[in-house]
């Protein structure tokens, strides 16, 4: 693939997913983020001068932002692609989150963490689209050196699985050199062996014993997210089902707009504090890829026109695994090409300007122009799009693109991915004992 062939093809590798959720601490002093508090945590986009996993020298350019985004969604959508294959007290916390840096074959948003006895500090990304944990252990090999790696040997906690343990049964990839269960796994373009533990985990005020993760033992063939990764897919191995006796399976989020300077967003887990009013839409199941959340999109409008897109391009069908999904780690949302057709061609219809194109955004306008919305219809909701989740504007201003491509024939031409940044400022809860997914417009850019 050229280097900015489909520029926008989705960052996918599921296990390799990347929510890249990123909660981050400024050294410089300069920044204060909010504490963590109850099951929230705050949340701050990767080029904010805020976040301490901005890389030493950023993009400076609005092009060179772009292409380094939209780079990093092709290894997701490929990601994406591959997975083809009586109850206690309610609980809630309130974590911080923070848009991460720009890291290949990672998440978009990451979260303050901490892991053993005593506990380590770590930032975790957060992945919807992904199950397993895994953390850089002090002994990997192959880790980059910007990795912050758990010492296993320092934590009283600590624990290795065996091999005849439940949860190692419930791993793909699995061998047990020692008696110790090791599993393998691709994100993006690496490779990771670990070795399946258990520890105590952080987040916020809470602390989860016995936690089942991967010590990452080796790493190769491209970036992995230095602080590790949180999987909060549907899987056994997930979050959400090792800690569905105190968060119900259930969680929200808010994602602030990626240049936001403050650790403004939120991941809210358990049904506490959820939205009470919010429109929902079901959450559908495929049996070959059962860590997506998938959704039935039936329409989409550009303004109040409802767009003729042919009945396939929309339709679930686990068996190819085409239909919709919600997206943490996929910055720019692809639409199978008769839909991203038919809503750049009325796009550009009812803006009326002369059209240009940067890298793999292919509608782009010089100067003032009034754009219309852009609204999914989904069965029981609609999702509707203000200009900051429908085009990205360039520091200047003068330059605005539309922030949506088509799905690349070349990896999976059949999936829709609703991203990162069509959600900024909205509140998506994710409903699994019921069976939804609401949204609703909660700004949460600072």
């Amino acid at each position: 693939m050229a280097l900015y062939s489909p520029l926008l093809v989705l960052l996918a590798t599921l296990p390799t997913l990347f929510f890249p959720f990123t909660l981050a601490i400024s050294s410089t002093g300069l920044c204060s983020a909010p504490p963590d508090h109850d099951s929230t945590l705050h949340i701050l986009p990767t080029y904010s001068p805020c976040s301490p996993l901005q890389p030493s020298t950023p993009p400076s350019r609005f092009l060179d932002t772009l292409l380094f985004l939209s780079n990093r969604d092709v290894s997701r959508f490929s990601y994406l692609s591959s997975l083809l294959a009586a109850a206690p007290t309610s609980h809630r916390s309130f974590v911080p989150i923070a848009s991460g840096r720009n890291l290949l074959q990672s998440s978009t948003y990451v979260a303050r963490a901490s892991l053993g006895t005593p506990p380590q500090p770590l930032l975790v990304a957060l992945d919807i689209s992904s199950d397993a944990a895994w953390f850089p252990c002090s002994s990997c090999s192959g880790c980059t050196s910007s990795s912050a790696f758990f010492s296993p040997n320092r934590s009283s906690s600590f624990l290795s699985l065996p091999c005849n343990s439940p949860q190692c049964t419930q791993l793909p990839n699995r061998s047990c050199p020692a008696k110790t269960c090791t599993f393998n796994l691709t994100y993006g373009a690496a490779s990771i062996s670990s070795a399946l533990s258990q520890d105590s985990l952080s987040l916020a005020a809470d602390s989860i014993n016995s936690y089942t993760f991967g010590c990452v033992v080796s790493a190769s063939g491209g970036s992995i997210p230095p602080q590790g990764l949180l999987g909060l897919g549907r899987g056994p191995l997930s979050f959400l089902s090792q800690t569905k006796n105190l968060y119900f399976s259930t969680f929200s989020y808010c994602l602030p707009g990626f240049r936001s300077p403050n650790f403004a967003g939120t991941l809210r887990l358990g049904p506490s504090g959820q939205p009470k009013r919010i429109r929902t839409t079901p959450l559908l199941s495929n049996p070959h890829r059962p860590s997506l959340y998938y959704v039935n999109m039936t329409a989409i409008r550009v303004g109040r026109k409802r767009l003729l897109i042919p009945p396939a391009a929309l339709a679930f069908n686990p068996s190819t695994g085409a239909g919709t999904i919600f997206d943490s780690g996929t910055m720019f949302t692809r639409l199978v090409s008769p839909a991203y057709t038919a809503v750049r061609d009325e796009f550009r219809r009812r803006v009326n300007s002369p059209v240009t194109s940067l890298g793999g955004f292919d509608t782009c306008y010089n100067g003032s122009v009034v754009l219309p919305t852009i609204t999914f219809e989904f069965d029981g909701m609609n999702m509707t799009l203000s200009e900051e989740n429908t085009v990205i504007h360039s520091s200047s201003g003068t330059l605005s693109c539309l922030a949506m491509a088509s799905a690349p024939d070349n990896v999976n031409s059949v999936l829709n991915v609703i991203a990162s940044m069509q959600q900024q400022n909205h509140r998506v809860v994710f409903d699994l004992p019921n069976g939804r997914v609401g949204v609703s417009r909660e700004p949460c850019t600072s």
